[in-house]
């Protein structure tokens, strides 16, 4: 199968004046948004980036992300997408992490990148999307002065397409390679399953830092369809935008289907275009899935289940399970049946021996759409990829008697908030820079909105407010990751080899759950 880059042509060739994008206003066609990619390559290699190079970029979702994504592909560079919630150390260190050697910024995040321009150590070009009375380059013109066309440069389906941050149990973001051999492995599953035809128009609702939207925005091309880029996850935009641009197909976490119940601008638009909503990222709730449904009576329902490492979905839940009240509506706790060329095992975390159906073990899965690696991380490339192809997802689970996967537990120690992971040992690390802390540990509490939000457990020299010690974290890390509950304790529990004891810390907060996520 040809690269992503080459899909993109023929679609131009194949129909050069169907939409591409629509981005608020704006749309571009295929022949368009070929040329722009093109444009957007040939100003990359003028700015020195060649095959192999990082292009960072830190904005929200956009027509010039998506030109940008293909147009560093033309090249064989790889575009890193940076999470707009982080601080700005944490965005210098993925930048730098990464190599960047041009930077490219939305124009409300000139704020930020002003902050930390003297620490990037790689970038020499720093490139602002519209925005006035700053000192960078200025989108438009460097693409204006660039040729119409990209050197030729020699590229291969197993070169790496994008480079999306997760972070790692150390509190570190971890550079996941994925290649256009992994995309092209999910995508064509994907469109049949999602009964994508030529008519469809899918949402970009989720940001394109996220494997969500990122994948989704190549969805569109590698179909040939319209896709809608949502600027960020706002409930009423989304809606308004089903209705303005009879969208088809959209993919959101449960805590924006959960708001979307909760706006009254949502009830009152016309979504009834709606033929597919996928949904997944973090675990949902039955009364939050009944409630959309209820909203979207006429949309088929699908789970998805995957990883930023899996290059996306790697199970789903079929429509016809989305039945409450049928004889299976047990499966809707499901994560659904794998996909055709996705082999799962659970296993034994300790001896990575399987395990029989029906009981808990991490997940294991083998796919073409298993990333490359970490960027720059072999030690955590080798733990994750096992001899035969495996990968540890991380996740502990349980497979039925039917090949359906429930996702139990974690085997990491990651809090989903809304869709957004966070490590503990970023947090405790921002914890333990409060002069007042002496121990701590940052455990997931249910949450009626988020799903689950980190609670710190503290051990303190002094008496300070709960509120000092979380604005101490908000200037330190993002503000999503920070804790929204303080518990103050005599002492961590640990074992001998002074690991913290997780699952005690946890296991008051969710009594009377059946599982260990919400």
């Amino acid at each position: 199968m040809p690269g992503l880059t080459e899909i993109l042509r023929e679609r131009a060739k194949t129909h050069p004046d169907r939409v591409a994008f629509i981005a608020g206003d704006a749309r571009i066609t295929y022949r368009d948004f070929d040329r722009r990619a093109d444009r957007a390559a040939a100003a990359l290699a003028g700015s020195g980036v060649g095959r192999g190079d990082r292009v960072a970029i830190l904005d929200k979702n956009s027509i010039e992300y998506a030109e940008q994504m293909f147009g560093a592909a033309r090249l064989g560079a790889v575009q890193v997408p940076v999470n707009y919630r982080l601080a700005p150390d944490e965005v210098a260190y993925i930048v730098n992490n990464a190599q960047a050697k041009t930077f490219i910024v939305g124009a409300e995040f000139v704020p930020v990148l002003d902050a930390i321009a003297g620490k990037l150590d790689h970038t020499t070009h720093t490139v602002v999307i519209g925005g006035l009375d700053h000192a960078h380059l200025d989108y438009a013109s460097w693409l204006d002065e660039a040729d119409a066309a990209p050197p030729e440069a020699g590229t291969d389906t197993s070169d790496v397409f994008v480079q999306l941050y997760s972070s790692g149990t150390t509190g570190l973001p971890k550079g996941v390679m994925l290649t256009h051999d992994n995309f092209a492995a999910v995508l064509p599953l994907a469109r049949d399953a999602w009964g994508i035809e030529d008519s469809s128009v899918m949402a970009v609702a989720m940001p394109m830092y996220h494997v969500a939207g990122s994948a989704l925005t190549v969805c569109v091309i590698f179909d040939g369809i319209t896709g809608v880029l949502n600027r960020e996850p706002d409930p009423a935009a989304i809606a308004r935008a089903i209705e303005r641009h009879r969208v088809t197909h959209i993919f959101l976490v449960p805590v924006l289907m959960q708001f979307m119940q909760l706006i009254p601008e949502v009830a009152e638009a016309d979504m009834s275009s709606l033929r597919l909503l996928l949904y997944g990222a973090s675990p949902i709730s039955e009364d939050v899935l009944r409630g959309t449904m209820r909203l979207l009576p006429g949309s088929g329902f699908m789970q998805v289940y995957g990883l930023t490492e899996t290059t996306g979905v790697i199970t789903m839940l079929p429509v016809e399970d989305h039945d409450p009240g049928g004889p299976n509506a047990h499966r809707l706790r499901s994560a659904g049946l794998a996909n055709p060329s996705c082999e799962l095992r659970i296993t034994d975390p300790a001896t990575q021996e399987d395990l029989p159906r029906g009981e808990v073990g991490e997940i294991l899965c083998r796919t073409p759409q298993v990333m490359k690696g970490y960027w720059g991380m072999p030690e955590a490339t080798a733990d994750a990829l096992l001899p035969g192809g495996w990968l540890r997802t991380g996740d502990a689970g349980y497979l039925d008697e039917d090949g359906y996967l429930y996702i139990h537990d974690r085997v990491k120690d990651m809090i989903i908030s809304g869709g957004e992971n966070i490590y503990p040992a970023e947090v405790e690390n921002a914890l333990m820079g409060h002069p007042a802390v002496k121990d701590c540990a940052v455990i997931g509490v249910p949450d009626a909105h988020w799903g689950e939000t980190p609670k710190a457990i503290v051990v303190l020299s002094a008496d300070v407010p709960d509120a000092d010690l979380i604005d101490h974290c908000r200037g330190a890390i993002a503000h999503f990751k920070c804790p929204t509950s303080v518990e103050r304790r005599e002492s961590i529990p640990r074992n001998l080899t002074g690991k913290v004891l997780k699952h005690e810390l946890r296991a008051p907060y969710w009594q009377g759950q059946d599982r260990g996520v919400h």
